[in-house]
C-alpha cells in the first residue's frame, strides 16, 4: 500500500504540484487579508487610546487597556439595547423565515394557479420601491410608531429568502408531496412535516441573511423609535457614541479625572471608540456563525440547482 502511495505521488505532474502550491499560497494571502481588519480593530480596541494616536498598532496591542471597552459599557442605555436587539433578531429571524418558507412553498406549486403572477409581484419590489415618504407614512398609517413591532412586521417578507427557499423545494423529489397527499395529509400539514424539515440546510442559510440584517439595522430605530429610548438598539445607540464623540472633537476620559494619581489621563478617542465598537457589534454574530457554517454552504449549492 506504501509502495502505490509513492508511486503515485512520483506520477504527478510538476505542473500539477506548482499549481497547488500556488492555491496554497493565494488562500493564505486571502485568509491574512479578510481576518487582518478584524485582528487590527481588536489591537486598537484593547490598546490605550493615547497611546493608539501614535499608529504603528498592527496585530496586538502595545500597551493594553480595557477603558474604551469601560466606556463603551459604562452608557446606561447598552445593556437594554442590546436586550432589544436580540429580541429583534430572534423573533425577526424565526418569523421572517417561516413566513417566507411558507410562501415559497406555494409558490413551488405547480398547481398552483397564480404562481407566475405572484413570483413576478414579489421579484418587482425587488427592482422597485416605493420610497422612503411612503414607506414612513405607510409604517405610521399602521400604527407602528413607536412600538417594537415596527422591527419585525415590515421585512417579515424577504424576497431574496423566497427565492431561494422556491428553487431548493424545487429540487426534492416530487413523490414526498404525492405520497403524503394519498395518506390524507393537507398541503399546511405536507409543509409541516415533509418540507420543512428538508429544507434546513436553505433555512440556515436564509436565517442567516436575515440574522445579520436584523442586528445590524439602525435606520429603523432612526426613523420610527428615536424618541423612544427603551426601543432603542445597540446598533443605534453604538450610533450616536460614535456621532458624539466625533462631535467632541477631543479625548474624552472615561474615568472623569486622573487614573491613580498619574499626570496622564485614561482617555478614549474616536478611533478607540470606532475599534471598540466595530468588536462588539460583530462578536454574536461571529460566534454564531460557525454553527450554521455547514448549513450555509449547502443551503447556497443546492438552492441554486434550479432556478
Amino acid at each position: 500500500m506504501a509502495i502505490a502511495e509513492k508511486s503515485y505521488k512520483r506520477r504527478v505532474p510538476i505542473g500539477d504540484r506548482i499549481f497547488d502550491w500556488f492555491n496554497y499560497a493565494f488562500m493564505i494571502c486571502l485568509m491574512i487579508v479578510t481576518v487582518y481588519p478584524f485582528v487590527n480593530m481588536l489591537a486598537v480596541s484593547l490598546n490605550d487610546a493615547s497611546d493608539s494616536v501614535k499608529g504603528g498598532i498592527y496585530f496586538w496591542p502595545r500597551e493594553l487597556s480595557f477603558d474604551s471597552y469601560k466606556y463603551v459599557f459604562d452608557q446606561g442605555t447598552i445593556v437594554h439595547a442590546t436586550f432589544i436587539s436580540v429580541m429583534r433578531t430572534v423573533l425577526g429571524t424565526l418569523i421572517s423565515t417561516f413566513c417566507s418558507a411558507m410562501i415559497a412553498y406555494a409558490i413551488s406549486r405547480p398547481d398552483f394557479v397564480l404562481r407566475k403572477f405572484v413570483t413576478l409581484a414579489f421579484v418587482l419590489t425587488m427592482y422597485f420601491n416605493g420610497g422612503l415618504i411612503p414607506n414612513f407614512l405607510l409604517v405610521r398609517e399602521l400604527g407602528l410608531m413607536n412600538s417594537f413591532w415596527v422591527y419585525i412586521i415590515p421585512g417579515i417578507i424577504g424576497v431574496f429568502n423566497i427565492i431561494v427557499i422556491r428553487s431548493f423545494i424545487e429540487g426534492l423529489p416530487d413523490g414526498l408531496m404525492e405520497s403524503a397527499r394519498i395518506d390524507g395529509a393537507g398541503e399546511f400539514t405536507t409543509f409541516m412535516r415533509i418540507v420543512l424539515p428538508l429544507t434546513l440546510p436553505v433555512l440556515a442559510t436564509t436565517s442567516l441573511f436575515t440574522a445579520v440584517y436584523q442586528w445590524n439595522s439602525w435606520f429603523d430605530v432612526f426613523l420610527y423609535n428615536s424618541s423612544n429610548v427603551e426601543l432603542s438598539t445597540l446598533q443605534y445607540e453604538l450610533m450616536k457614541m460614535l456621532q458624539n464623540s466625533n462631535a467632541s472633537g477631543s479625548s474624552i476620559d472615561p474615568a472623569g479625572g486622573f487614573a491613580n494619581g498619574s499626570a496622564a489621563a485614561n482617555y478614549v478617542t474616536p478611533t478607540s471608540i470606532r475599534a471598540t465598537m466595530t468588536i462588539v457589534a460583530s462578536l454574536p454574530i461571529i460566534m454564531v456563525y460557525p454553527f450554521l457554517q455547514r448549513y450555509f454552504v449547502k443551503g447556497l449549492t443546492l438552492g441554486g440547482v434550479k432556478g
